[in-house]
């Protein structure tokens, strides 16, 4: 379907160039001297790059209808990993590729969003905040300062994180999913 530029709104995915974005931002102008325009910042679903281009108000685009469904982790396999449509109760595949980083935080029955153009899955968005048990940390001694008061510890799932230096091994910690980073400690 063909929209245009002032038909765009911060959910609307276009197709530009062959290549599926999700619009982030966008902005009006009109400058004193000269036509309006429009400047959008877009995200590549697939790579996750950011991308700005401006484009005149009379320009049109291919709009792309997306769903979003709810969907829970299963199980991973090699390189393959495997949710379930709450919906119809059907495994959906998504490979470690097209997957990313979100990889490092996901554990079994973890309920996620995908984002689906038809029958395929594009996206994988994490709940913002997850809670994990430290699998392995050093332990913290008292009174050491010279290292900024954070020290590495690997989640459950693998991943390298930084916690304070009184977070122990099996203790469970929240962390923030956007950027990888520990919040707070969690009793369980």
């Amino acid at each position: 379907m063909t929209i245009t530029i002032n038909e765009i709104n911060s959910s609307t995915a276009l197709r530009v160039g062959g290549v599926i974005y999700l619009v982030q931002e966008y902005h009006h102008v009109k400058p004193g001297k000269g036509s309006a325009f429009v400047r959008v910042k877009f995200r590549n679903l697939e790579t996750d790059a950011v991308l700005e281009r401006t484009f005149r108000s009379s320009d049109k685009l291919d709009d792309v209808n997306l769903d979003e469904k709810d969907l829970e982790f299963l199980y991973s396999s090699g390189d393959d990993y495997y949710f379930m449509d709450h919906t119809t109760y059907e495994q959906v595949l998504i490979t470690k590729e097209h997957l990313g980083d979100v990889r490092l935080f996901l554990k079994e029955n973890l309920e996620v969003r995908g984002t689906f153009l038809g029958p395929q899955l594009l996206k994988i968005t994490l709940p913002t905040f997850i809670q994990f048990q430290i699998a392995e940390t050093e332990p913290g001694i008292r009174g050491d300062s010279s290292r900024a008061g954070t020290k590495p510890a690997k989640i459950e799932t693998g991943a390298m994180i930084q916690v304070p230096l009184f977070v122990n091994t099996s203790d469970w910690v929240k962390i923030d999913t956007r950027s990888g980073s520990y919040v707070e400690r969690v009793l369980k």
